[in-house]
């Protein structure tokens, strides 16, 4: 699936739900084919977080996609990046649009938009306890639409890149 995002595989599609959708399907497709690619059937419990109930995926998603291509839409200066990074990926993961593989997704997801920005390559999976940890609490704090944590997580992800 990266492959098929730096072929830019996608390039000529909106950033929107449907997008999202395709990246699901190519992802799982082959594992769960009877809903791959389509919004959860289910409410779910991720931790103490309930996102959306089922029946409201379709319009969330809808204004999720509508909201990213405007932020993105005006021209964003560096510092605007990191807010709009923070959004894709903290009210994605907020929504919890698919019954499974949604970080996964959410990880494809966020390539494409840096791919698409001409912004450097980042790790997008915490993997140090602390880092695990600092990553968890930031999602709690986009949950309730406080993104700060995840922008200053974006902060240092683009300053390791720059590094690299």
């Amino acid at each position: 699936m990266q492959q098929r995002i730096e072929a830019e595989a996608y390039d000529g599609r909106p950033l929107d739900e449907d997008l999202l959708c395709a990246l699901h399907e190519d992802f799982c497709g082959d594992l769960v084919p009877e809903w791959a690619g389509r919004w959860r059937a289910i409410a779910v419990r991720v931790g103490t977080h309930e996102p959306v109930a089922p029946h409201l995926l379709p319009v969330e998603m809808r204004n999720y996609g509508l909201d990213l291509q405007a932020r993105l839409a005006a021209a964003p200066t560096p510092d605007d990046w990191l807010e709009h990074l923070a959004f894709a990926e903290g009210r994605l993961l907020t929504l919890h649009p698919f019954a499974d593989f949604n970080g996964r997704v959410t990880r494809l997801w966020l390539s494409e938009i840096l791919r698409r920005a001409d912004l450097p390559p980042v790790e997008l999976a915490a993997t140090e306890p602390g880092a695990v940890q600092g990553y968890l609490a930031a999602l709690r704090a986009a949950d309730a639409r406080d993104f700060r944590p995840l922008v200053e997580i974006w902060r240092g992800r683009l300053a390791r890149a720059d590094q690299d």
